[in-house]
């Protein structure tokens, strides 16, 4: 804090200039000089004693808004109390810094004239200038040293652990082949095992290539191998007479009784006549296999 005396200009405007022993004086809290950056805001202090019969003419104050290329005054307030022999005025003015120098600039704040008037005349008072200090954001000329020079690449991103995430997607893989293995056995292994399972397919798989004039023992494991596969599809031992109750707990063998009872009749002459067999015996035995599979599987 600094207090200088201000330059006083007496002006007399008419009459004679007359000696007063209350004379108009003035002092400044000035700011500090350096240390500004553009934004920064300095605040000047004026303390103006005013004798008895005098007052301060408002028009000569300075008007806020008020700008250079440099500084603005932004705002102006005053405060009045008693003084000996006067008035004690202060004033507060407030300026903002506009420049943005490339380096250390001082500018300065403007002088300016305060006017007052009484007993018949007029006085001015003169507010010198007051310098001010003003430095750039970031020096012109940066140090070479790393981190200081040219500007940084930009860091990789962080990396995100995902292993939670591929663990979720192993246990859901892992139950949609699960289900999709069910499905499969379910849709298609089981009716695939089931068909292949099935007594008459079994039984046509290997008659089918039962030639016509096959031997007898070939011909008479042919009608064992249809035997076993009746007795399958029954659940007991098939007969001659017992073909009705095998057709009624069998409805889709109904189209085939007739070819049932010829099958019996054919097998008891092949087992214990002792003419020889019909010579499309084979023939008949394969054909009568097919029937009987595609009744099986619902195609007849």
């Amino acid at each position: 804090m600094r207090e200088r005396l201000v330059t006083l200009a007496l002006i007399a405007c008419s009459g004679p200039v007359l000696a007063a022993p209350d004379t108009l004086h003035a002092s400044t809290v000035e700011p500090r000089a350096f240390g500004y950056h553009v934004g920064d805001t300095v605040e000047r202090e004026l303390i103006v004693h005013i004798p008895d019969g005098f007052e301060l003419d408002e028009a000569s104050l300075p008007r806020p808004g008020a700008r250079g290329k440099a500084l603005e005054l932004q705002g102006v307030s005053q405060h009045s109390t008693a003084d000996a022999g006067g008035t004690r005025l202060t004033l507060q003015l407030r300026y903002q810094v506009f420049m943005a120098p490339a380096e250390v600039r001082t500018l300065e704040i403007a002088p300016f004239s305060l006017g007052f008037k009484g007993e018949g005349r007029e006085q001015s008072l003169r507010v010198d200038a007051w310098p001010v200090t003003v430095s750039p954001l970031v020096p012109l000329e940066v140090s070479p040293r790393e981190g200081l020079g040219e500007l940084r690449p930009d860091l990789p991103p962080p990396l995100i652990d995902t292993r939670a995430a591929q663990h979720r997607l192993l246990a859901y893989g892992a139950v949609l082949l699960l289900c999709l293995a069910w499905l499969a056995q379910v849709y298609l292994a089981l009716p695939w095992w089931s068909r292949r399972k099935r007594p008459f397919a079994s039984a046509w798989r290997q008659l089918n290539h039962l030639p016509p004039d096959s031997p007898a023992p070939a011909r008479r494991a042919a009608f064992q191998r249809l035997h076993e596969a009746l007795n399958l599809t029954a659940g007991e031992v098939v007969f001659e007479h017992g073909v009705d109750r095998f057709v009624a707990a069998q409805p889709r063998y109904a189209t085939l009784r007739d070819e049932l009872l010829a099958f019996f009749r054919q097998s008891r002459h092949e087992f214990f006549a002792d003419a020889p067999p019909a010579a499309n015996d084979g023939r008949w035995l394969v054909e009568f296999c097919r029937k009987c599979r595609d009744a099986e599987r619902g195609a007849a």
